[in-house]
């Protein structure tokens, strides 16, 4: 499992003509599955996000966690983060996860992260087209992989 998180001032998610998604500060979180992910993943990964200091504190120092902010977070399904690039100019998706193992792990994902944080998720649509448009806060980005964990 991999995610990209990035501290945002505000971020949306837009399917055609309906935005299900509006954030003001929090995190924006692009998540990629692998058929390998597991809930232990899943149970790691959400609670390093939501424990990870990566907002300021009083004196602007990065010590704060999306938790401690009361901030709130957006998760949109993103299989083009395990695109393979070493061979060609296509990338290569053959590593992400089949809809039918990647969705339940999804949904999972994000019921452990509600759990974890307090409070409801916003999300995109899983396999939905979608534009994401956000303010990153810093900027501040960060990539966790799972596999890395130890």
């Amino acid at each position: 499992m991999k995610v990209v998180l990035q501290r945002v001032s505000k971020a949306s998610v837009t399917i055609g003509r309906e935005i299900p998604a509006v954030i003001g500060n929090g995190l924006l979180i692009l998540l990629g599955i692998v058929e390998e992910d597991t809930p232990d993943d899943i149970n790691w990964l959400t609670n390093k996000i939501v424990n990870l200091r990566i907002f300021g504190d009083d004196n602007g120092v990065m010590n704060k966690s999306v938790k401690d902010v009361n901030g709130d977070i957006i998760v949109v399904s993103q299989f083009t983060l395990h695109a393979l690039t070493k061979k060609g100019n296509r990338p290569s998706y053959i590593k992400a996860a089949k809809p039918d193992i990647a969705v339940p792990l999804y949904e999972s994902f994000v019921k452990q992260l509600e759990i974890n944080l307090g409070k409801i998720v916003q999300t995109g649509q899983f396999g939905a087209m979608m534009q994401v448009s956000l303010v990153n806060d810093g900027p501040v980005t960060i990539i966790i992989d799972t596999k890395n964990k130890e």
